[in-house]
């Protein structure tokens, strides 16, 4: 019996509602799992046969110690996804990289510690006059932590909040907020071994004058959507344009594509998740039966 286990975070693991439809459909198709937690120094990961990432929500935070930490796993066992993939994929650096294999984003602007906060915003808004509102978060983060929506009215709150994530040496990614969110919400596109397997609506998380949440992440109004054709096709051009990352054999176990439309209507990618993305399991309860089938048959192999 092959056993695996879900690599979680103490203070995620009440908070996944992937974690228990996910470990029924593993042990219904013969694998032996265990839900534990990624930072726990009593656990021999080499007696596993692989490690999902599942609810590590707190990496944000502690960046290079997980990133150790996945290394430690890789050489002991499988990661999943593949440790590669989660160094490219945990710094939103990875949306410049993809817009230059041609894929439509939200327009992103990185500004980098050394750079001036004061200056880097106001060339924001220059190149972006129409951008009524925006949107100022880490280019490492996770669950909309230090991300905040400003007015393009405001200027000392959103310079400050630029300059304290630069004085912590953490890059700053700027984007116009797309009001198209506010109404339409964003579509969270999921898929497993490669093929598409459901979507999901989420509602607009950030409101004007609403500091950051201080939790894990922010609390999220999710719904089933039917992903529309336009947006299923750029999902699809989005994970073709993943660069070849040390060899990594696509496709991927898991993956998630957030799409939001621009003012034109027309879908653009907002965030590529391919870490521990919440798959939204309790939507779509034959999707955990489908990602632990994949998983039996990549272990099989």
């Amino acid at each position: 019996m092959p056993c695996i286990a879900l690599a979680t975070a103490i203070a995620a693991y009440t908070l996944d509602d992937d974690m228990q439809p996910l470990l029924a459909a593993l042990t219904n198709v013969g694998i032996k799992v265990e839900a534990i937690a990624w930072d726990d120094r009593t656990v021999s990961w080499s007696r596993f046969d692989a490690v999902l990432l599942r609810s590590t929500w707190d990496y944000s935070q502690r960046l290079p110690e997980f990133l150790r930490w996945c290394e430690r796993v890789d050489r002991a066992t499988t990661l999943l996804n593949p440790l590669p993939v989660v160094r490219w994929n945990t710094d939103k650096h990875y949306l410049a990289e993809l817009e230059r294999a041609g894929v439509a984003i939200v327009p992103s602007t990185f500004v980098e510690p050394d750079e001036n906060a004061a200056e880097a915003l106001a060339a924001f808004l220059s190149a972006h006059p129409d951008a009524d509102n925006f949107v100022v978060k880490p280019a490492i983060g996770a669950g909309s932590r230090d991300a905040q929506r400003y007015s393009r009215a405001q200027e000392v709150a959103p310079a400050s909040h630029i300059a304290r994530l630069l004085d912590a040496n953490r890059t700053v990614l700027l984007q116009p907020y797309l009001p198209s969110v506010d109404e339409h919400g964003e579509t969270a596109l999921i898929y497993l071994d490669g093929k598409f397997s459901h979507a999901i609506r989420k509602g607009a998380l950030l409101q004007l004058n609403e500091d950051p949440t201080r939790a894990l992440f922010a609390a999220e109004h999710i719904t089933t959507r039917e992903a529309g054709d336009d947006e299923r096709a750029l999902a699809d051009a989005v994970l073709a344009a993943i660069p070849p990352i040390d060899g990594v054999e696509m496709p991927l176990l898991y993956a998630r594509v957030d799409v939001i439309r621009d003012a034109d209507g027309k879908p653009c990618l907002l965030e590529l998740e391919l870490a521990e993305p919440s798959l939204f399991f309790d939507t779509h309860p034959d999707a955990a039966a489908r990602l632990s089938t994949a998983l039996l048959q990549r272990l099989q192999a």
